[in-house]
């Protein structure tokens, strides 16, 4: 019989891990449970290989996630068990990185383990936020409800977060373009009359030496400026992996005109979404809002949270802490507290996330609207330059030939 490796708890709490005999995963937990143990994961000993495959496994995307739970709730609601759910979307899949999650999904609640277990050993591949909502299904008996509240949620990130990204594609392809249009007029137009400036030596104009000389950096060391980017990129990464350093853009982005109350309506959004969502599943205010932060990316925000988190452990309610700290906007509060008061409060939430859903489009189009134009004057200004600058160095020369 194979080994497999276990990690289990005692009734007492005490964690154990260790290798034992069985015919496969599904008869070991038996085992471990009729000795008075609570597994926790079991594998394969022939398997660092299989440890190794595991890790480097592609990760699940959000909108896969938000698929695969749609479909799954769908089953559940038609009145098919949780195991049989699994074997139908295993079936069903292609993709050899989902149909690995899904198998090992089913395996282990086979095994006996609860579903939300079963997701937590998933090596990260869902959020901590989806877990405990599922967890809190289990509990309530209402995990296919659970299911389609939390694909809603993820449809309504997903829609947002596409929103944002069809938005930007414009402008990238735009200043992309603009750049590209720039190197080249630099690289391959400059040169053409480099010809005509040898003579000159001294009696070039600065504005001429410094278009000639950024053409000739980009022709002779773009290998150089290509090394020096990455390591600016991988400089920028670790700087801004330190805390306090974060804390503080975090900080000064929230203070950028239009860019940073953008950003503050995209988190009111975000963050309503997710406790109205949790507080429909029927966690506790606080449970929410200890998990509803985490979806929060500005650490100012977050740090702001925590505080509020505080105060409503003493009875303080949640509107009051928040306006007290100034995280939501004043009509994001207003509707808060009125939810609080009516007893009515994951509607309201909800409410306040579709406001703040439309109020960041409407954000990025103003965005946009500006931002189009200030693009297409920038290039018109650096080309108009580099033409200028080449015109400055011919007449110049025609002057020395007069």
């Amino acid at each position: 019989m194979p080994k497999y490796f276990y990690k289990a708890v005692k009734l007492d709490g005490e964690s154990v891990e260790g290798e034992q005999e069985a015919v496969d995963e599904a008869a070991l937990v038996r085992q471990l449970q009729s000795e008075g143990l609570i597994p926790i994961e079991t594998r394969s000993s022939a398997g660092l290989r299989a440890r190794f495959v595991r890790t480097r496994r592609r990760r699940i995307n959000q909108k896969e996630i938000g698929i695969l739970t749609r479909e799954l709730a769908t089953l559940l609601e038609a009145g098919m068990t949780l195991d049989r759910s699994l074997q139908i979307l295993v079936e069903l899949t292609e993709e050899d990185h989902l149909i690995q999650v899904l198998s090992d999904l089913q395996d282990r609640v086979r095994g006996g383990a609860t579903f939300s277990s079963a997701l937590d050993l998933q090596d990260g591949q869902f959020p901590r936020l989806y877990v405990n909502m599922v967890r809190a299904g289990e509990a309530s008996g209402a995990l296919d409800q659970v299911l389609n509240r939390l694909a809603d949620y993820l449809e309504r990130v997903a829609e947002l977060r596409q929103t944002i990204t069809s938005a930007l594609v414009y402008p990238s392809i735009l200043l992309v373009v603009a750049g590209l249009s720039v190197i080249m007029l630099l690289v391959f137009v400059v040169p053409q009359f480099t010809v005509l400036f040898d003579d000159m030596g001294e009696a070039l104009p600065l504005p001429t030496r410094i278009v000639v000389a950024t053409g000739d950096l980009f022709r002779n060391y773009w290998w150089a400026m290509l090394v020096v980017i990455a390591l600016i990129a991988v400089v920028l990464e670790r700087w801004f992996q330190d805390p306090i350093v974060r804390d503080r853009f975090d900080n000064k982005v929230l203070g950028v005109p239009l860019f940073g109350d953008l950003i503050w309506k995209m988190e009111t959004a975000r963050l309503c979404h997710t406790l109205a969502t949790l507080l429909k599943n029927g966690l506790p205010l606080l449970s929410a809002l200890t998990l509803a932060k985490e979806v929060v990316s500005n650490r100012k925000l977050a740090g702001l949270l925590n505080e509020a988190g505080d105060d409503l452990k003493h009875g303080r309610g949640l509107a009051g802490p928040l306006a007290r700290l100034e995280v939501l906007p004043d009509l994001a509060l207003q509707m808060i507290r009125v939810g609080e008061e009516s007893g009515s409060l994951d509607a309201m939430l909800a409410k306040v996330a579709s406001i703040y859903d439309r109020e960041t489009r409407n954000s990025v189009q103003s965005m946009l609207t500006l931002l189009e134009p200030i693009l297409i004057i920038g290039l018109g200004v650096v080309v108009a330059g580099i033409i200028i600058s080449i015109l400055m160095a011919i007449l110049g020369a025609n002057e020395l030939v007069f």
